[in-house]
């Protein structure tokens, strides 16, 4: 069947689904299916409900995270086959930041402005590499948890706010990294456990796995940790896979409140990887993600794209029912897509301003979040500075 006769045929007619969106229905997973599959007759229709949905509750505003992108270090167990970021130990390119770096960038980065230091790293390098643990063992820490704290610990202390995604972590990890964290992140990726199939791209990443990765976004929340997660497209995934991913994401903060934001981010092809002959998605499919999203969602979720990763449909993006751009760095460069720059920030507000927007800094961690529940009481004058700051900035 043509995709474009999902719309009509079998299925509630799309413009049904969304008035009843924009109404407060809350919509079912078979809805989000309709939606993400609807044809290019429909696509029109469903941005504009998500639009419409967005600026209910955001308004026009459209924000972002000045950041230092830190790798702490690139060497991971898992092999994942889109992948440009993870090395080996011993390969040309891999890395682990010293607490000296750490502090030396997160300071420069202050200087510019930034307010969060991002801390990205793979996943439980310890497990598969000796001489990683050797290199542990002399930097005093038994495990690359306990260093990403000692990592977190010299960010604060230069000014800036933690945000950590280390891939797969334990509820008593997370616990450890909660009063050195405004927000902590994992990327759903992908609810399908097929690509963890001989020949899927997951096959050779046991951190991958589904249900592990919606049991530690569970645990956040019960931690109650403001939490980052999202989907990755183009990865082998189907869009109505990519709909389930949406509603287990909403699953889980209809639990817990935790999800402060959701990435809705594209495969980008690379030279060197196993895909890099892969189609990427195309912005029609990147739109009606973003739309589904934010209707599936609700008005109140912070639905972000990376902008770097599509320079060339912001517009689209805001018309789709984004209200974020995620993090931008003015020091670093994104590591996970080394070949994708940060747009300039005068260029992008320039860009939002022609589309109807206005471009503000945040901080990593969303105003609703600020409060006794959410943060971590040794955290709140940093935070308190930092805001203090963005308000002397607007007021200017």
């Amino acid at each position: 069947m043509a995709q474009a006769e999902f719309s009509t045929s079998r299925r509630e007619p799309i413009r049904d689904i969304l008035d009843r969106a924009l109404a407060g229905a809350r919509l079912t997973e078979a809805d989000a299916i309709a939606l993400i599959e609807c044809g290019d007759a429909d696509l029109p229709d469903l941005m504009a409900a998500a639009a419409a949905m967005r600026d209910r509750a955001k308004g026009r505003d459209v924000t972002y995270s000045p950041k230092v992108f830190l790798p702490v270090t690139n060497l991971c167990r898992d092999r994942c086959t889109y992948c440009t970021f993870r090395k080996d130990p011993g390969e040309p390119g891999a890395w682990t930041m010293t607490i000296a770096e750490i502090a030396e960038w997160s300071r420069r980065g202050r200087m510019l402005g930034c307010s969060e230091a991002l801390m990205c790293l793979g996943d439980k390098p310890e497990i598969a590499f000796k001489e990683y643990r050797a290199t542990l063992a002399a930097l005093g820490v038994s495990n690359t948890i306990e260093y990403v704290a000692r990592a977190c610990a010299a960010s604060l202390a230069e000014g800036l706010l933690p945000h950590t995604n280390a891939g797969l972590m334990s509820r008593a990890e997370m616990a450890m990294l909660r009063p050195l964290n405004v927000s902590m992140g994992l990327m759903l990726e992908s609810i399908a456990p097929r690509l963890r199939q001989s020949g899927g791209v997951h096959q050779w990443a046991p951190d991958k796995d589904p249900a592990v990765r919606l049991r530690m976004i569970d645990e956040a929340g019960e931690l109650k940790i403001p939490f980052t997660t999202g989907i990755l497209i183009g990865i082998g995934d189907t869009p109505a896979e990519r709909a389930q991913s949406l509603a287990a994401i909403r699953a889980s903060h209809e639990r817990h409140g935790h999800i402060q934001e959701v990435i809705i981010q594209n495969f980008r092809a690379k030279p060197g990887i196993a895909m890099e002959d892969a189609p990427e998605p195309g912005a029609l499919e990147m739109a009606r993600a973003i739309a589904t999203a934010r209707l599936l969602l609700g008005p109140a979720m912070n639905v972000q794209a990376p902008p770097n990763l599509s320079p060339h449909e912001i517009e689209l993006f805001l018309d789709a029912g984004i209200n974020d751009w995620g993090g931008i760095s003015p020091l670093s460069r994104d590591y996970v897509n080394p070949e994708a720059p940060w747009p300039h920030l005068d260029r992008l507000a320039e860009r939002c301003a022609r589309a109807g927007f206005h471009l503000n800094q945040r901080l990593a961690i969303y105003p609703e979040f600020i409060n006794d529940e959410w943060v971590d009481p040794a955290l709140r004058p940093a935070i308190d500075q930092h805001n203090a700051r963005l308000s002397l900035e607007v007021s200017a």
